[in-house]
């Protein structure tokens, strides 16, 4: 299938370019979305006519896209999952979360608009692109946490597992101190039943 696109599409072109594609992406993605037209000679030459409007309304739309990913840029979101000792979650966080987590925050982002090459799995923090336009992307951060806690942690610089090591060096150093004191407790014991077997002996 031909199509005229009416906006920029990433990959695919820019606006007012005529190129082929898929009938199913045509049919499924572009035209009902507004972002193209079927190539024919009366489409192409409606596009002509109205080329200076689309270009007013795409350049406004644009520096409405570029302030709003200026407060965007760098935000970091909360979203709290069970996960494993090891740092896997218990299912994933999927583009919604993610829409989710920036509307909380005041912001708004449609999930449509989140681009996540893959689901995320595990905690952590995770960079996350957001097109606001088709020309327009802003980045931010998901801090995937089992508790607030463990977010404050993570986005202080320390990963999942730098924690679950200090933990376990805690508790090893705890074990470590037990077996000091039952040893010096048995120390104690020993020198306590040789002063009573010297003074049997007196």
């Amino acid at each position: 299938m031909q199509v005229i696109l009416l906006e920029r599409v990433a990959k695919l072109g820019q606006m007012g370019d005529v190129v082929s594609v898929k009938d199913g992406y045509g049919r499924n993605f572009l035209l009902p979305q507004g972002k193209a037209l079927r190539a024919s000679a009366a489409n192409i030459a409606s596009f002509e006519d109205r080329k200076a409007q689309l270009e007013a309304r795409n350049l406004e739309t644009k520096k409405e896209a570029e302030a709003a990913a200026e407060k965007l840029t760098g935000q970091q979101f909360i979203v709290i999952r069970s996960a494993s000792d090891a740092g896997a979650l218990y299912g994933s966080v999927t583009t919604r979360d993610a829409a989710d987590a920036a509307a909380e925050a005041g912001f708004s982002v449609d999930r449509k608009q989140v681009s996540l090459p893959r689901p995320i799995k595990d905690l952590g923090l995770h960079d996350v692109h957001v097109a606001l336009h088709p020309e327009v992307d802003a980045v931010i951060q998901l801090n995937v946490a089992r508790s607030a806690e463990e977010a404050e942690l993570q986005a202080s610089g320390k990963s999942i597992q730098d924690l679950a090591a200090e933990a376990e060096a805690e508790g090893e150093f705890e074990v470590a101190n037990l077996f000091d004191d039952i040893g010096a407790a048995g120390r104690d014991d020993d020198y306590a039943s040789d002063d009573a077997s010297a003074s049997d002996e007196d």
